[in-house]
């Protein structure tokens, strides 16, 4: 049976108004997710992330005004630690948005490497990605209009899904405003089929959002909180299984476990700042992403676990990096020589089997096998054969096929 990558894939490359989609990197309940070049004015091209809303959302005319509402929110938004949106619009009957492209794994990827090759990320290193998490947060919660009033903006599905590091360090925050379109529709749902929807999202939900309460910034200070607890504790931090209740019915009570003992410098005080941020009752809670980032930063430093960008780069790139910076490079290559007039044919292959459910990510404990598949990286190229197959392509103009192992 021809699996959902596979029949997303097969027709690839292919044009989609101006970009041209030559790499599926997955799809998720609302989108298939292509990476994509766009040709501008004047011969330049840059690379993006084209977020195609699946038929029978983009025709939901709730959805859709919502998703457009906070896709022009989420544009007005430049800042280091936010993925910059900059285009939104309809191809045909095809709702998309557009996004800078981040070269590297988001965090939920990362951690499933991390798991299989039994390499624990370091503790200092993801530290440092929720303290630039914080920053991208803050930025956005502060966010004003043009007359100087508050956009009010709250991501709603803070979550290592959601959270890019480059192989350049940087650690960008996405998809702002898009669970809020999703909520939307989830209105007058069964509570099954929430939690089902919500499966995966509802594990990092604060309280009064699992609830359906009205929510603001605390409650991604709530979900950022949840993220540092995971990256320490080496697991997930609710249950799931067999006699456990739905991870939405756990996000509604907040029943946050103690930490285990970790054996981390200055312990005592990381763990006062994962109290205060997971606080079910919000009035107790960090006020804002800035007062959780104040202490966290202090912490780091008190606990000589500062780190750089140009350190978390380095390592995700000695690690995991150079076969997907080379396969995405010969990928490129490709389809500029079919923008030069050769054609391309891009093989799909199989979906990558899916990891099991309800296991942990890797921090500072061993790695156990991770929950969630990665968003990138699902199919290999030879780079060797790819490389002269370009350059073939180039010379010659000819008709050639790059195989993909």
């Amino acid at each position: 049976m021809t699996t959902p990558a596979v029949a997303a894939s097969a027709s690839l490359p292919r044009s989609f108004g101006r970009y041209i989609l030559f790499d599926f990197i997955g799809k998720g309940g609302m989108a298939e997710i292509y990476l994509a070049r766009q040709q501008m004015e004047l011969g330049a091209a840059r690379l993006c992330v084209v977020k195609q809303i699946l038929p029978g959302l983009a025709g939901d005319p709730r959805f859709s005004d919502m998703l457009v509402h906070e896709a022009k929110l989420a544009a007005r938004l430049n800042h280091a630690n936010v993925v910059q949106v900059f285009d939104l619009g309809r191809d045909g009957e095809r709702l998309y948005i557009a996004m800078e492209y981040v070269e590297g794994f988001d965090l939920n990827a990362l951690l499933r490497r991390c798991s299989r090759a039994r390499v624990p990320l370091p503790v200092e290193l993801g530290i440092h990605v929720v303290r630039e998490t914080l920053r991208g947060l803050d930025y956005a919660h502060r966010c004003n209009d043009d007359a100087g009033r508050p956009l009010e903006i709250v991501h709603r599905d803070v979550s290592p899904s959601n959270l890019l590091l480059s192989f350049d360090g940087e650690v960008k925050v996405c998809d702002f405003g898009i669970a809020r379109a999703n909520e939307t529709i989830s209105v007058g749902w069964a509570e099954q089929e929430l939690d089902e929807a919500l499966r995966g999202k509802a594990g990092y939900m604060s309280p009064e959002h699992a609830r359906g309460e009205p929510i603001d910034a605390r409650a991604d200070v709530f979900a950022t909180g949840i993220v540092l607890w995971e990256l320490a504790a080496g697991r997930r931090m609710y249950r799931t299984g067999d006699g456990q209740p739905s991870l939405l019915e756990q996000a509604r009570r907040a029943d946050v476990p103690e930490l285990p003992p970790m054996g981390l410098a200055e312990e005592g005080r990381l763990r006062t700042i994962l109290s205060k941020s997971l606080a079910p009752d919000r009035q107790d809670r960090y006020p804002s992403a800035s007062a959780m980032l104040r202490d966290l930063d202090d912490y780091a430093a008190q606990a000589r676990l500062m780190t750089s960008p140009l350190q978390l780069g380095e390592w995700q790139s000695r690690t995991f990096g150079e076969e997907i910076i080379e396969r995405r490079r010969s990928r490129e290559r490709a389809i500029a020589a079919m923008q030069k007039g050769a054609l391309v044919t891009l093989e799909p292959l199989p979906e990558l089997a899916p990891a099991s459910e309800g296991s942990a990510p890797a921090a500072v404990a061993p790695a156990a096998p991770a929950r969630v598949a990665t968003r990138r990286g699902r199919r290999s190229i030879v780079a060797t054969a790819a490389a002269v197959a370009v350059a073939v392509l180039v010379l010659a103009g000819a008709v050639m096929a790059i195989a993909m192992r």
